[in-house]
């Protein structure tokens, strides 16, 4: 079953090359299309790590920890 996580795998590179190609079709400079594609493919990024972070729910606190104090 694929996550969210592998669909954004997927979709990084497809955003970096589709909006790329789209911008470049209709006229934009190439530098200007692969910067905002890059742009696109960095937000993605971001929402990964940042709006809906990797956590690991099978991590289990350590009981053998004792604080300092």
């Amino acid at each position: 079953m694929t996550g969210y996580y592998d669909a954004l795998l997927v979709l990084i590179p497809v955003a970096l090359v589709g909006v790329s190609a789209v911008l470049a079709a209709i006229g934009a400079a190439n530098t200007t299309a692969v910067t905002l594609g890059g742009v696109v493919a960095a937000g993605l990024v971001a929402h990964g790590l940042f709006v809906n972070e990797p956590s690991s729910t099978d991590a289990a606190p350590d009981s053998s920890y004792e604080p300092a104090d």
